[in-house]
């Protein structure tokens, strides 16, 4: 339940081909470490943008599911062009109420996050693909430090 089917280093490299060849039409996206640094408010980097458009371009439809409070959500939804839900109570109910939204199977979805105890395992409840990314920024809340020590370990075994 805590192991992803993927590990990359960044969103950047999951490409339309690579989700065409594994079944999969539609993404949720973790926002904070996972699109942009934790408390980020600049603009979203040229690179994830385009990264962005090229996923719907290939018919690939991008959801946001975060547990980041609605406003920050709102606004990254905004810069980004995409949907999503704030305050999401990731991993229990976050990625079925993004499933619905985007109206596709779990077999056809995957979850993108940077951390195991949200992402991954709210991910595999929902019976989507996971892909866990390294997180892009090292700043985060005290809690999510402790627990990015538990999910090491459980990563190694």
């Amino acid at each position: 339940m805590l192991r992803p089917k993927a590990q990359l280093s960044s969103v950047l490299e999951i490409t339309p081909q690579w989700l065409k060849t594994r079944g999969i039409k539609g993404l949720l996206l973790d926002l904070d470490n996972t699109l942009v640094p934790y408390k980020f408010k600049g603009e979203p980097p040229e690179e994830l943008v385009a990264w962005v458009k090229s996923l719907e371009a290939a018919g690939i439809r991008v959801f946001l599911v975060s547990n980041a409070q609605h406003k920050r959500l709102r606004a990254w939804s905004a810069k980004l062009g995409v949907e999503g839900i704030g305050l999401a109570g990731k991993p229990w109910f976050g990625i079925r109420k993004g499933l619905k939204r985007l109206g596709l199977s779990p077999s056809q979805v995957a979850m993108v996050g940077d951390q195991v105890f949200t992402d991954v395992l709210g991910g595999n409840l929902a019976g989507v693909y996971t892909i866990l990314v390294t997180p892009i920024s090292q700043k985060e809340l005290g809690y999510t430090k402790l627990i990015r020590r538990l999910e090491r370990l459980i990563l190694k075994l």
